[in-house]
């Protein structure tokens, strides 16, 4: 009996706003933030102002105080859309031969070169995972020059079980399609094709395309900065075009691109050929910053940062008639449960020691811009910045008795959340899929680049009271809607894991703020 005696004094300790934190409250913020209404909420569209402008006064109305630097809820975002002109076409020639790819249903991609116009014309150069990697002695770009000629390559990374190798099992930063676009920058290519198999990207090529066949929102290159006149994806059905114009199967491009010792080569003669029409446009967008001061004179100048990010695809194809992508799990639910976390950290008193930022950022969906722009100009320095708990995409189907902590293990609090698990009889579960590299795919990633020890906050698969087979029966079902207009709210759905994680979330945030000292960082990348 002595276990759950010291679960009950451990849970007298936390505040009774916890307990105020409920799925019914939770439930009409995702409502309303997944409304056709809101179109998606879109960066730089009117749907996404309007869930700008309700985050806001939630934040108002719950009691927190602006946090941005300049005195308001809005810290400005600025940003750079480039939307690809309709019809376009990439045609890829080999001695006599030539194979056109349409736009969409072969093709995708935009220029980071942010222009108008984009005429390609050079040789393909195949460069494996293009990966330079020297603290495990690899490098896909030795022996070749690419300056002037189009890469073409794999995403993720050589598949290993060494843990001292590529992380094992594990994706790497390496292993993202971010990734392969900078180095080849970086190795002054003017474009980058990465040929998509669902392995290496783990997601179906309609992913790719919903993702990349919109227009693309990225941050203001600086003048002299080097960027891709041409960015891109081929379907695999593409990929084996273009390999039989060199005498090869997408197969044997893998296989060579895994094995060590690896060497770039020119695929024969081929020559990528294109111009492309973009619609380039400035807009500004917003994360939207509240505030709770800590109660410590000293402490409060540090801060717990809560994020979730509000963005998501806004209006784009037609599927079975419905254009608009709701983003109702993803992440509705996790900004509604952010502004309940912040309602029930507002009404505390006394506050904890250390200040709570409670952050709802834009653009995620692009790539971690918003995030990434807070993290790089936060409005305290980011040594004060003690943790970031990340919250992105919940299950609307009951309780749980797991959770995953996806980067917990890589900070220095990481017997904090043990501790805290164990109070809220979670059991923490290991990433089930670390070669998807998730821990580079959500905005606590802006954080941990930045130093500041962050991780995000998920909900594992065994549900409380469910049949076996209950949650594979309801990822098989959700799965196909990932950024698809059919992520839209039912009123059927249950809240109650909602409510878990938010008290859950709660708690790990306030045992942070509340301790004497913080342990040191560790670096986390």
């Amino acid at each position: 009996m002595r276990l759950p005696l010291l679960l009950l004094a451990a849970a007298a300790l936390l505040p009774a706003q916890i307990h105020t934190i409920e799925g019914a409250r939770i439930r009409p913020h995702v409502q309303f933030l997944s409304n056709d209404l809101l179109e998606g909420r879109g960066v730089g569209a009117r749907g996404g102002q309007l869930a700008v402008g309700y985050l806001a006064a939630q934040f108002a109305a719950s009691g927190l105080k602006p946090g941005a630097a300049d005195g308001t809820f809005l810290q400005t975002v600025p940003l750079r859309t480039v939307e690809m002109a309709p019809a376009a076409r990439l045609t890829v020639t080999g001695g006599a031969q030539a194979i056109e790819l349409p736009w969409l249903d072969s093709f995708v991609g935009t220029s980071h070169a942010q222009e108008t116009f984009a005429t390609l014309d050079a040789p393909l150069v195949f460069v494996g995972h293009g990966i330079r990697a020297p603290e495990f002695q690899w490098d896909d770009y030795a022996g070749v020059d690419v300056k002037g000629k189009i890469v073409v390559l794999f995403t993720n990374e050589p598949p290993s079980t060494d843990a001292k190798f590529f992380q094992g099992p594990a994706l790497t930063y390496y292993g993202r399609w971010t990734y392969k676009y900078e180095e080849a920058a970086r190795q002054g290519a003017v474009g980058a094709l990465i040929i998509h198999t669902n392995g290496t990207a783990s997601y179906g090529w309609q992913v790719v395309r919903t993702s990349n066949g919109r227009p693309s929102v990225q941050v203001k290159r600086a003048a002299g900065q080097a960027a891709l006149s041409f960015a891109g994806w081929v379907t695999t059905e593409a990929g084996e075009r273009i390999a039989a114009l060199a005498g090869t199967t997408v197969a044997e491009m893998l296989a060579a691109a895994d094995k060590p010792g690896f060497r770039a080569r020119e695929l024969g003669t081929l020559r990528a050929r294109a111009s492309f029409q973009f619609t380039v446009r400035d807009i500004e967008t917003h994360n939207v910053v509240g505030l709770v001061k800590g109660s410590d004179p000293r402490l409060s100048a540090e801060a717990v940062v809560f994020t979730a990010h509000w963005d998501h695809l806004g209006v784009g194809e037609a599927v079975q008639g419905d254009a608009i992508y709701n983003g109702a799990i993803d992440n509705a639910t996790g900004c509604a449960m952010l502004v309940e976390m912040a309602r029930a950290w507002a009404s505390m008193e006394p506050k904890p020691l250390r200040s709570a930022y409670f952050v709802a950022v834009t653009a995620e969906e692009s790539g971690l811009l918003g995030s990434q722009y807070f993290a790089d100009h936060p409005p305290i320095p980011t040594a004060r910045l003690a943790a970031n708990l990340n919250f992105d995409s919940y299950s609307p189907f009951g309780r749980v008795q797991n959770t995953v902590v996806t980067g917990a293990e890589r900070t220095s609090f990481y017997s904090t959340v043990q501790s805290v698990a164990a109070r809220h009889q979670l059991a923490i579960q290991p990433d089930g899929s670390p070669a998807s590299g998730s821990y580079y795919r959500s905005d606590h990633y802006s954080f941990a680049r930045q130093g500041v020890p962050a991780f995000s906050v998920n909900m594992g698969g065994t549900y409380v009271g469910k049949p076996a087979g209950f949650a594979a029966e309801k990822r098989k079902e959700y799965g196909g809607r990932y950024h698809q207009p059919g992520d839209e709210y039912h009123a059927d759905w249950d809240f109650s894991g909602m409510e878990q994680f938010s008290r859950f979330g709660f708690a790990l945030g306030l045992e942070i703020a509340n301790l004497e000292k913080i342990p040191a960082r560790i670096d986390a990348n």
